[in-house]
């Protein structure tokens, strides 16, 4: 926990925007932990931390909001020229079919309104403009969902950020201590969604299997090498 708050206080905010648009609509965006990011970001404004003590907290959620915004149309766009192609992609490490199924069963349920709602759940949050895209929605109506649902998320998480800093400080909680209540508040979204179901406990389990072979096995090459 400790570690995000010393790489996003490091890149700072333009990095923090950047990531923001991206989790928003890029394929590669769901890598990002976007509600853990402006939770803690409004919080290193609050506390005037490195870069972001030079910004209003004012300005810079709308510029959050902003880049959010721009993000989902990004992503939109994305979906509307490739369609139904991208559900022909092959799996590799950063893109999963199964990704887009389950939001593409999350836009059926919910509609249009799945792009309001998507703002809260991770990973659907970066595909649901882009499986929007992929079924035809106009851009007419696309983009008030957009607007509100992209306004409402970066606002919230901000502000909450930024006034639950507040009240630690008021508190007279140490600031390490305060940054590390923080993270843990701004995690704990991803946590929940992560391991609310049995699905998702094992995908989660499988992935991380995966992922270890591939470091032993790249461990074995390094040895055999030397």
């Amino acid at each position: 926990m400790e570690a995000l708050l010393h790489l996003i206080t490091g890149f700072g905010v333009i990095a923090v925007l950047f990531v923001i648009y991206a989790e928003s609509g890029l394929l590669i965006g769901f890598l990002f932990p976007g509600d853990s990011l402006l939770f803690t970001s409004g919080f290193l404004v609050q506390q005037q931390i490195g870069s972001f003590g030079s910004i209003n907290i004012h300005l810079f959620a709308f510029l959050l909001f902003l880049c959010a915004m721009f993000g989902q149309q990004t992503g939109y766009i994305f979906g509307k020229k490739v369609g139904r192609k991208l559900f022909e992609r092959k799996n590799t490490r950063l893109f999963r079919k199964e990704n887009l199924l389950r939001t593409e069963a999350f836009y059926d349920k919910y509609g249009p309104l799945a792009i309001v709602l998507a703002c809260y759940v991770p990973i659907v949050r970066t595909f649901v403009p882009i499986v929007a895209g992929v079924s035809k929605m106009t851009y007419r109506e696309f983009l008030p969902y957009n607007i509100v649902g992209t306004f409402v998320w970066t606002y919230s998480f901000t502000y909450l950020g930024f006034y639950a800093g507040k009240v630690l400080s008021e508190m007279g909680v140490n600031i390490e201590v305060a940054a590390l209540i923080i993270i843990f508040l701004s995690t704990s979204p991803i946590l929940y969604h992560a391991l609310k179901d049995k699905k998702s406990r094992e995908n989660l389990w499988e992935g991380t299997k995966r992922e270890i072979k591939i470091l032993l096995r790249k461990e074995g090459t390094d040895d055999t090498k030397k």
